[in-house]
C-alpha cells in the first residue's frame, strides 16, 4: 500500500532543491510586476521536470501522471504557482497518446529539451463556456490546409508558448448523430498564427495568470497538424482534461499544505492576551479541519492519477479529486488569512498572493457546480439537469 506521507521522496527532494533557488521574494516580485516566471520555468525545463510525461525514447523522463502531480504539488507547496507551467503536463498526454508517429518524432524531442513549449490549449469559448460540444469555432478543410474561424476565451500561456492544442468543429452540429462527434483537435504554431489570422487580446485579472481572448479570421494551418482522426477530437481532448483536473487537484493540495504550514507556525508564535493564539480551540479547529480535508483530497488525487496511468476510466475520480482539493485549499486559505489578521493582507507575508491564486480553482478549469452535476448524472444515475 502506498504511504502517501513518504511517497516519491526522491522526486520531492529534487523539486524542492530547484524551488529553494526561487524563494518567496522571487514569486512576490513576479506577482507585483505581472510578469511570467521565465527563470523558474527555464530551471524546471533545464532539469527535465517539464519533460516528465514524455517517453524516454523522445528524450523525456517517461513518468506517469502520478509523478507529474507530485511535481505540481511541490511547486505550489514551495510558494510558487504551477499555473505558469502546468499546461505542458496535461497537453503532453494528448499529444503522446493521440499524436501520429511523425508528430511525436518531430515535436517531442524539442519539447523535452525546451526548444519548444506546449503550454496552451484552446477549448473554451465566450458563448459556450463548459458546454464544449456547442463550440462555434470551425475548421474547414481546403486542400492540404484547414481554415480556422471563430473565437476562444480564457486561453492561458499563449504568449509564453510555441504551440497550442486547438479544439474546433469540423462537422456542423446539425450534421452529426451525437453532439460530441464532429470535433477535431489541431496543433497551432502560435507565432506563425499571430502573423496570419489569429489575434491575441490579454485579459487582466485578479491573479498574475497570463490568459487571453483569441480571434481567428481565416487562419490557415497545414492539414498535417490534425491530431488523430478528424471528428474524434472531443474524445481525445478528454485525455487532457482528466489529466488537467488531477494536476490541478495536486496543485491545490500543495497550496493547502502551504497555508497550513504557514498558519500553524504563525499561531504558535503570535501571542495575544498573554498566550499563543494557537492555544485557543477557536483557532485550532478550523486549521485542523482544513488539514483533514487536504489529507482526504490527497487520497483521491492519488486514486485519479493511478487510474489514469493504468489507462482506466477516471473522469469521476479526476473531477472528485479536483472538487475536494479546491475546497480544502480554500478552507486552508481562509484559516490562514483569518488568523494572520492584518498581516494576512500584507504582501510581504505572501498569504494574500496565495489566497488569490488558490481561489481560482473554485471556478477553473471546471466549476464546482459542474462537477456536482457530473457526479449526480454519471455516478449516481440521476436525470441530466441541463
Amino acid at each position: 500500500m502506498l504511504d502517501i506521507g513518504t511517497a516519491y521522496q526522491d522526486l520531492r527532494d529534487g523539486i524542492r532543491a530547484i524551488c529553494a533557488e526561487f524563494p518567496d521574494e522571487y514569486h512576490r516580485k513576479i506577482d507585483e510586476d505581472r510578469a511570467y516566471p521565465e527563470a523558474f520555468v527555464d530551471a524546471l525545463t533545464r532539469d527535465g521536470w517539464m519533460a516528465a510525461l514524455i517517453p524516454e525514447e523522445y528524450g523525456g523522463a517517461g513518468l506517469g501522471l502520478t509523478e507529474a502531480s507530485v511535481i505540481m504539488e511541490e511547486i505550489n507547496r514551495s510558494g510558487g504557482n504551477s499555473g505558469a507551467c502546468h499546461g505542458q503536463m496535461y497537453n503532453m498526454n494528448t499529444l503522446v497518446r493521440h499524436g501520429s508517429d511523425e508528430q511525436r518524432k518531430r515535436l517531442l524531442p524539442k519539447l523535452a529539451s525546451g526548444e519548444l513549449r506546449l503550454q496552451s490549449m484552446g477549448v473554451t469559448e465566450p458563448t459556450t463556456g463548459t458546454d464544449t460540444t456547442k463550440i462555434k469555432t470551425t475548421a474547414t478543410r481546403k486542400g492540404d490546409r484547414y481554415v480556422i474561424n471563430g473565437q476562444k476565451v480564457w486561453i492561458s500561456r499563449v504568449q509564453h508558448s510555441d504551440l497550442m492544442i486547438l479544439l474546433a468543429r469540423t462537422t456542423p452540429l446539425s450534421e452529426v448523430k451525437k453532439k460530441s462527434e464532429g470535433l477535431s483537435i489541431f496543433l497551432v504554431d502560435i507565432k506563425a498564427a499571430m502573423k496570419s489570422g489569429m489575434e491575441v487580446k490579454p485579459i487582466r485579472n485578479m491573479v498574475n495568470h497570463e490568459t487571453n481572448e483569441l480571434f481567428f479570421d481565416n487562419l490557415e494551418i497545414p492539414a498535417e497538424n490534425l491530431i488523430g482522426e478528424e471528428g474524434l477530437g472531443f474524445k481525445y481532448i478528454l485525455t487532457g482534461l482528466n489529466a488537467e483536473r488531477a494536476l490541478i487537484a495536486a496543485e491545490c493540495i500543495g497550496d493547502g499544505y502551504w497555508f497550513i504550514d504557514r498558519v500553524t507556525a504563525y499561531v504558535g508564535e503570535r501571542e495575544v492576551f498573554g498566550r499563543p493564539i494557537g492555544q485557543n480551540q477557536g483557532v485550532q479547529f478550523p486549521i485542523a479541519e482544513a488539514y483533514i480535508e487536504v489529507e482526504a483530497a490527497n487520497l483521491m488525487r492519488y486514486r485519479a492519477c493511478a487510474l489514469f496511468d493504468q489507462g482506466q476510466p477516471c473522469g469521476a475520480e479526476a473531477n472528485m479529486a479536483k472538487y475536494l482539493a479546491a475546497k480544502s485549499s480554500w478552507e486552508a486559505a481562509n484559516a490562514c488569512i483569518q488568523f494572520h489578521g492584518g498581516f494576512g493582507f500584507a504582501s510581504e507575508y505572501d498569504v494574500e498572493r496565495k489566497f488569490r491564486e488558490t481561489r481560482l480553482y473554485q471556478v477553473a478549469p471546471i466549476s464546482t457546480n459542474l462537477i456536482l452535476s457530473y457526479v449526480a448524472e454519471h455516478v449516481l444515475g440521476l436525470p441530466r439537469s441541463f
